[in-house]
């Protein structure tokens, strides 16, 4: 092969010689080569060569500017043991043991949220430290985030600017992490409500509705008419919080919107204030449809369903095309139903009250969805006498109530009364029922459980076991009673957590699943009950 001699590379030659390392010295000359040496040899010599040039020859970068501070935070800090418990908590990683038992041992992360919101309540600060852990978890749970960010505080925004990673942090705190403008200054307000990017403009409505919610609608009507749908849709929403009767003009404009999703959630917002002009309207069109048959042997209601939807039944929010599976008159009917103030049936209906009317038979196979309209009704006027006479008594034979058409209906109607009348409902209707039925509802019960409600969960799980049946049948409610059941109930549990006899049809192996699940959930109650002491120490050092 012809080889010439080459001068010490230049220019491009970085790039000649990655090809000639690529092609090899075979085929591709090297830059720097001579006669009498070895190509290879030549090649490493050159790039030797050319590394020391380029590095020699970089010109040093300009200095960035130096990072502002974090901003303080003023809260005390975590007790020395807590903060070690933090630790833990966040070195967790879910898992399971082998054939996907979970073990004896308790569940870390399924503790972060209540330890958190314990801090929270107590206003602790977390170890600097902790921050990064602590915003990893966040960015994985979602469910996380409101809790962990209120905990991480404003350094963790600080840390979120310079971690992409981190940024959900920004996109979740009001105003992006800046501070919002407090209602003393009004040129701030309305330069960031007419310049800010969306989620800050939302974050602002949100607080500024939070205060005044007067002021909040003003400053949404200023710039109502020229926001885009999709806005107007989730300013829309922020009315829900502090929603009275000054709100019904601005929803009555908000009803011939071009927007059909924003006429469907300014009709629901005005149905929700049972002295408005939308929920007249809406009671006089679903109290036509509905009387009491008095010529009857026995009163029964009967139902004669809308023939059309007209215009002004979809300007008041009532959507005419019904979905999949469902008749246009049935589908008309509910929503007129679900829409008129409860108020209305009382006068409609001769007088009686929820329970009567909600006993009453109705006509023509109309029951189902007249019920179901009621429950919706209930759940968004927060009306606890109709939610009662619907959920009917706990002890009722009938799986879904005397009005409830789902045990998810049965839960949202559960969530209007209050905390210890709802804990006592579910706690009886577990004594009758069993827990088969039970976990949404417990789902909606205050935390922790009240005595007789967690008597209740631990009776009807001892009951499941001596009856032999399938452990993991019943792990959600075993892992919601980790979470939820009073830690001084551990005591109680002691005399379970030994392998039972199992009978001759019980499931193989179902007396060591139940042992091991009862054992854990006394561990884990402990461990709650300790967490709670660490957070109650005396703080540690302010950092």
């Amino acid at each position: 092969m012809n080889r010439t001699p080459a001068d010490a590379p230049a220019g491009d030659a970085w790039e000649e010689l990655v090809t000639s390392a690529l092609l090899g010295t075979d085929r591709r000359t090297p830059p720097g080569w001579t006669p009498g040496r070895e190509a290879p040899a030549a090649l490493l010599d050159a790039a030797a060569v050319e590394t020391v040039r380029r590095r020699a020859g970089l010109r040093p970068a300009r200095a960035a500017e130096r990072l502002d501070r974090a901003a303080g935070d003023p809260r005390r800090p975590l007790p020395p043991a807590a903060a070690r418990r933090l630790a833990m908590l966040l070195a967790d990683r879910p898992g399971s043991g082998p054939g996907g038992r979970r073990g004896a041992a308790p569940d870390l992360m399924e503790l972060l949220p209540q330890w958190l919101a314990l801090a929270n309540a107590r206003g602790f600060a977390p170890p600097p430290q902790a921050l990064p852990a602590l915003l990893d978890a966040a960015r994985g749970r979602t469910d996380l985030r409101p809790a962990a960010l209120a905990f991480a505080g404003p350094r963790a925004l600080w840390l979120a600017r310079l971690n992409p990673d981190w940024r959900f942090a920004l996109r979740a705190a009001p105003g992006g992490g800046a501070s919002l403008p407090g209602p003393g200054e009004p040129e701030r307000i309305r330069e960031l409500w007419e310049e800010g990017l969306f989620a800050e403009r939302v974050a602002l409505l949100s607080a500024i509705r939070a205060q005044d919610p007067p002021a909040a609608r003003e400053l949404l009507s200023t710039t109502w008419a020229t926001e885009r749908a999709e806005d107007r849709l989730m300013f829309l929403d922020s009315l829900r919080t502090g929603l009275d009767a000054s709100d019904e003009p601005f929803l009555e404009r908000a009803l011939a919107d071009r927007s059909r999703n924003v006429r469907a959630t300014a009709a629901e917002l005005l149905s929700a204030l049972p002295a408005s002009a939308l929920a007249s309207r809406m009671a006089d069109r679903a109290g036509s449809c509905v009387a009491v048959d008095r010529t009857r042997s026995v009163p029964a209601i009967v139902v004669e369903a809308p023939h059309q939807c007209d215009a002004g039944m979809e300007r008041d929010g009532v959507v005419p095309k019904p979905p999949a599976g469902r008749g246009e008159r049935s589908w008309w009917l509910g929503q007129l139903v679900e829409a008129a103030p409860l108020g209305t049936w009382s006068r409609r209906l001769g007088g009686r009250t929820p329970e009567e009317i909600v006993a009453l038979p109705v006509a023509d196979d109309w029951r189902p969805e007249l019920h179901a309209a009621w429950c919706r009704a209930a759940v968004r006027q927060r009306d606890p006498d109709w939610s009662r006479a619907l959920l009917g008594a706990p002890s009722a034979p009938e799986a879904g109530g005397p009005g409830a058409v789902s045990l998810a209906e049965r839960a949202k109607l559960l969530a209007t009364l209050g905390a210890a009348e709802r804990a006592d409902w579910v706690a009886r209707f577990i004594a009758t029922h069993g827990l088969s039925e039970a976990f949404q509802l417990l789902g909606v019960c205050a935390v922790p459980w009240s005595g007789p409600l967690g008597r209740a969960v631990v009776d009807a799980l001892n009951i499941a076991r001596d009856a032999g049946s399938y452990p993991w049948s019943f792990s959600g409610v075993m892992g919601l009673a980790e979470r939820c059941l009073d830690p001084a109930e551990a005591g109680r549990l002691e005399g379970l957590t030994a392998v039972p006899d199992e009978p001759e049809d019980a499931s193989p192996g179902a007396g060591g699943y139940w042992a091991e699940a009862f054992q854990r959930l006394t561990t884990t109650l402990r461990l709650r009950a300790t967490m709670s002491a660490e957070l109650t120490a005396p703080a540690g050092p302010t950092s």
